[in-house]
C-alpha cells in the first residue's frame, strides 16, 4: 500500500487545525516544487531523520534487449538514488 499525495495532505489537514484543506494541498505542492527543483538542478535533497536522495550521472553503456538479444548502447542518463537515514532505517526494522 502506497501512501499517497492526498492522503498526505490530508494527514497534515488533520494534524495542523489552524491550515485549511487548500493551504495543507498548498504546503506539499510547495516542498514537492522545491525538491523537484533542487533534483533537477543536480542538488542533493537531504531531510535529517529521513534520508538522503542524490543524484549521479550514468555513463553511455552497452546493453542488450532481453527479448531479442540484440546489443545496443544505452545512452548516458542521471538517476535519483535514496539512502535512508540510520535513525529511519533503524525504526524500519524494529
Amino acid at each position: 500500500m502506497a501512501l499517497t499525495k492526498a492522503e498526505l495532505v490530508q494527514q497534515i489537514y488533520k494534524t495542523h487545525p489552524t491550515l485549511s484543506k487548500t493551504q495543507a494541498a498548498e504546503s506539499i505542492e510547495a516542498f514537492l516544487r522545491i525538491s523537484k527543483n533542487a533534483l533537477i538542478n543536480g542538488s542533493d535533497l537531504l531531510l535529517s531523520g529521513f534520508g538522503k536522495f542524490n543524484v549521479k550521472d550514468k555513463n553511455s553503456r552497452r546493453g542488450r534487449n532481453p527479448q531479442t538479444g540484440e546489443e545496443l548502447t544505452l545512452d548516458a542518463r542521471r538517476v535519483i538514488t535514496f539512502k535512508p537515514a540510520g535513525i529511519l532505517r533503524d525504526k524500519i526494522n524494529n
